[in-house]
């Protein structure tokens, strides 16, 4: 039973990933890379500025948090185990797709969170909530179709994602000699129960020390990698030149098309920055700006942060180190070998505790974006009984997430975040010419010399926001 699931689910993936998002996730892409004028390239040094940016009241999200909440989520386990992976499996190509990924993903991470912005709701506090959910309700005039995607992102985020987080964690301890068949069942069991303590109330203390040391580890982990890189820094032209080489092997590639460089490129780069997928606007849409092409700005830079930046450095990390990729070394133990041939015994364990951090927040994180959601479905707050037969499912599912195989369990995450990508893509085409409005508004009051303000009216939505009349 557990077989035919498995091998379901694989097939799913593969024909998903060759024959749709392939498609999607490149076409929608460098559509509005061409239809906004390549503003992830024209713009960027534009959001760079933004994130510097303080709200007009001080108790409001600020574009800078809310990047720190996306980037939160989008950097985890994804960016070491996740890149390992792609190495392993598609080769040194891998990172040329994955940096494909994010250069044309920036747009539609850009388009996603603007419209986020222009369709955010009013909460009774005078912040500001929104999504994909909201957005397709708002201009699309359809509930039904907004239910169906917060359906698919709770499932995501607590399911796939959750799992996969879990399952990335305890694949750590492999390169131990301790490992055995129960660490699976034993370290499942307690990560299940911190996550518990946490989202049921108690572990305030546990989430604020975390959240604190996330960040720290984030730059420790960068450091690291420039140092490793650095010090096989005679390796470097061989290892891009095996790069650019093998990303237009097309003989291979459309030889083992699901095991190949441009494959493994953007489904991990995907999982990794999640472009397009329609999960950071759950974020963008809190921020308190001027105008909603700023926080469209400073979402497409966490984009560039997450995969140009550090995912470029596990992969370099990875491969300096004169590391054959090999399915066989799949997962952490690929980066914690790198690791290991420079600084000893003490790489692994490296590894291992940045992942404990990754994982741990992201873990909680996900849980956020599925609060929202829940909320959107019932069309009200959830209660406190319909939180905790939620947290309860979310608690096991950790758990279960540590006992799956590797194909399963990623897979899986693939599908559900495919899911979403189908749904939100088309969305925001459809919605695309609003989010261009809005550019030509920006950059006009920017050539203006003005701080941009943004008015619904002047791009033909009066009446039709919570915010911007």
């Amino acid at each position: 039973m557990y077989e035919a699931f498995a091998s379901l689910i694989g097939t799913i993936s593969g024909w998903m990933y060759s024959y749709i998002l392939i498609i999607m996730l490149l076409g929608v892409g460098l559509y509005f890379t061409f239809r906004s004028k390549l503003v992830q390239l024209r713009l960027l040094p534009e959001s760079i500025r933004v994130i510097g940016e303080k709200p007009k009241d001080g108790k409001a999200v600020s574009a800078f948090q809310a990047l720190m909440v996306s980037t939160a989520s989008r950097v985890g386990t994804g960016n070491i185990v996740g890149v390992a992976n792609a190495i392993a499996i598609g080769g040194y190509g891998s990172v040329f797709w994955m940096w494909i990924i994010a250069l044309v993903g920036g747009a539609s991470a850009f388009v996603e969170s603007t419209l986020a912005q222009i369709y955010k709701k009013r909460d009774p506090e005078g912040g500001s909530y929104g999504g994909p959910a909201y957005y397709i309700e708002a201009a699309l005039h359809s509930r039904v179709l907004g239910i169906i995607f917060a359906a698919a992102l709770i499932a995501t985020y607590a399911g796939g994602f959750n799992m996969l987080a879990s399952y990335n964690l305890i694949t750590s301890f492999t390169s131990y000699s301790f490992y055995n068949d129960s660490i699976p069942l034993i370290g499942g069991a307690v990560l299940a129960i911190l996550v518990g303590i946490c989202i049921f109330g108690g572990g305030k203390r546990i989430v604020k020390v975390t959240g604190v040391m996330v960040p720290v580890m984030g730059v420790i982990y960068i450091i690291m990698a420039v140092l490793v890189v650095i010090m096989n820094i005679g390796q470097v032209p061989a290892v891009l030149g095996h790069i650019f080489a093998d990303a237009f092997n097309f003989k291979a590639i459309f030889g083992g098309f699901a095991g190949s460089a441009l494959m493994q490129g953007i489904k991990r780069g995907l999982y990794s920055n999640e472009a397009g997928v329609g999960s950071a606007p759950n974020a963008a849409a809190a921020a308190d700006v001027s105008h909603p092409v700023k926080q469209g700005l400073v979402q497409m830079l966490s984009v560039f942060i997450d995969t140009i930046l550090i995912c470029t450095a596990t992969a370099l990390m990875a491969l300096c180190t004169g590391i054959v990729p090999s399915e066989e070394l799949s997962g952490a133990p690929f980066v914690q070998q790198s690791l290991a041939n420079t600084f000893g015994a003490i790489g692994p364990y490296f590894i291992t505790f940045a992942l404990l951090l990754f994982a741990f927040t992201t873990l909680l994180g996900n849980l956020f974006y599925c609060e929202g959601c829940m909320n959107y479905i019932a069309g009200r707050a959830v209660g406190k009984t319909g939180k905790t037969i939620f947290n309860v499912i979310a608690v096991v599912l950790v758990f279960v997430g540590a006992q799956l195989s590797f194909g399963l369990v990623w897979d899986l995450a693939d599908v559900l975040m495919g899911i979403m990508a189908i749904i939100n893509l088309p969305v925001i085409v459809m919605l695309g010419g609003t989010a261009m409005k809005a550019l030509a508004d920006y950059t006009d009051q920017r050539a203006a010399g003005k701080d941009p303000e943004f008015k619904a009216s002047s791009i033909g939505l009066k009446e039709k926001t919570d915010f911007w009349n």
